[in-house]
């Protein structure tokens, strides 16, 4: 059985729940409207796979230095969030789209600044000629799946945010410190991938 298969079958036990608000904006207004985005999480297709994720430059304006998947809004001319979350990865690191198998989605993640973000899972096959996009992205790194979904690393922690104390989930793998949605994306996904 290939990775994606596995990675399909696993998903399939424990369907993605759409209808629950999940996130770190648990008291989100409904009357506020979200903006949708995506994210991709590429999964190497290697002996012991691991995940590409990336570091935004330190000089941005929006969430500067943190871990992130590969990811943004959802455009009006995207097909849906697994064409906005491919146009993402080849915008921020030339992954290729044909170079996805795409094989389901996270929950949706709702954040404390407005956006619904849907979570794309795919496996691609390692050492893949990527590329930084030169203003957004400072590193593209890999870190081993089953240390991301193991819950002994999964941190909960609490900040002050708009003025309010906010809990969210910080791991911390080689070296890396992966905080915030991208954390709690991680987070969420584990408990469908508990028989991983």
């Amino acid at each position: 059985m290939t990775l994606a298969d596995r990675l399909r079958d696993a998903l399939a036990r424990i369907p993605p729940k759409t209808d629950e608000l999940r996130g770190d904006a648990i008291d989100h207004d409904p009357a506020r409207k979200l903006a949708a985005a995506a994210v991709l999480i590429p999964v190497v297709d290697r002996p012991m796979p691991t995940v590409l994720l990336t570091r935004r430059h330190d000089g941005l304006r929006n969430h500067a230095g943190q871990v992130a998947f590969p990811g943004g809004r959802v455009d009006p001319g995207d097909a849906g969030v697994e064409a906005a979350a491919l146009r993402e990865a080849w915008e921020e690191v030339a992954l290729a789209p044909g170079a996805v198998e795409i094989v389901g989605r996270g929950d949706r993640y709702v954040t404390a600044t407005g956006y619904s973000i849907s979570p794309v899972i795919g496996v691609i096959a390692p050492d893949l000629p990527l590329r930084a996009h030169e203003v957004e992205v400072a590193d593209i790194f890999e870190v081993p799946l089953h240390h991301l979904l193991d819950p002994t690393m999964h941190v909960s922690q609490e900040a002050l945010f708009h003025g309010r104390q906010r809990p969210y989930y910080e791991i911390t793998v080689d070296g890396w410190r992966i905080w915030g949605v991208t954390a709690g994306i991680i987070v969420d996904l584990s408990k469908r991938l508990t028989d991983w």
